[in-house]
């Protein structure tokens, strides 16, 4: 299947694991739109009468078709507007949709970021006081687990979120390198969006420094549940 947009970029990461701090940086450069999450998963279409059901059957198409044709419009509207000519979406989300992402853009080109488990669970902890520990827990666990499914089945560039944070300008060269662009030295002090909202990206006060900024040390013990996890991405401090 043709699409507008062939190869788009995807950032497949877990809730507060740097992925609105990547996208500043990607965004600063001239040739790279990324906007807010774009919540994809999330948008959906439904066939209201028989009659379109037997419309869309004999154009030889189904509903998991049709969404993707509507993701790939707005990609390519979202791209098109930006006049930029390559881009990411960084939505955690797309985490538990890597199958179907993969097949509407059998191109896409892919970036694992990874963030020390149990950094991102005292991020979450911390940014949502409110929430049931256990929820936010689950959500972690959930969105980590897609990551390192995603990570495992398809080829891609891994990023850490602690190298990232401690040395931005070779992290962000190799990311242009992947991409295909060159780097532009102006990502490093990031334009900050004039539009940050909670629910479509991180809208703390950090991410509106416009600078990169020292990772947090690891306060704490591993919880048991994400033991595994640390092993898996390479994150030998593990105590449980």
């Amino acid at each position: 299947m043709n699409r507008l947009v062939r190869s788009p970029i995807f950032i497949f990461s877990s809730i507060r694991s740097g992925s609105t701090l990547l996208r500043c940086i990607l965004d600063s450069h001239s040739r790279v739109h990324a906007p807010h999450e774009l919540h994809l998963k999330d948008i959906r279409v439904t066939l209201a009468s028989q009659n379109a059901e037997l419309a869309v059957d004999i154009a030889g198409l189904d509903v998991a078709e049709l969404e993707h044709l509507l993701w790939d419009r707005l990609l390519h509207r979202c791209l098109g507007a930006s006049g930029k000519d390559h881009i990411v979406d960084k939505t955690p989300g797309n985490a538990l949709q890597w199958t179907r992402i993969a097949k509407c853009w059998p191109e896409a080109r892919f970036i694992f970021l990874l963030r020390h488990p149990a950094q991102i669970l005292e991020s979450a902890y911390a940014f949502s006081p409110m929430r049931d520990r256990d929820e936010m827990k689950y959500i972690v666990l959930t969105l980590t687990g897609g990551v390192e499914e995603a990570r495992r089945r398809l080829p891609g560039l891994e990023v850490r979120y602690e190298d990232l944070t401690s040395d931005p300008r070779r992290v962000v060269e190799e990311i242009c390198a992947f991409i295909g662009i060159f780097f532009e030295p102006a990502m490093l002090t990031y334009r900050v969006p004039d539009r940050l909202i909670r629910g479509i990206g991180d809208s703390t006060e950090k991410i509106r420094t416009g600078r990169v900024l020292s990772a947090r040390p690891i306060a704490g013990e591993v919880p048991p549940e994400f033991a595994e996890l640390c092993r898996q991405w390479g994150y030998a401090d593990v105590h449980t």
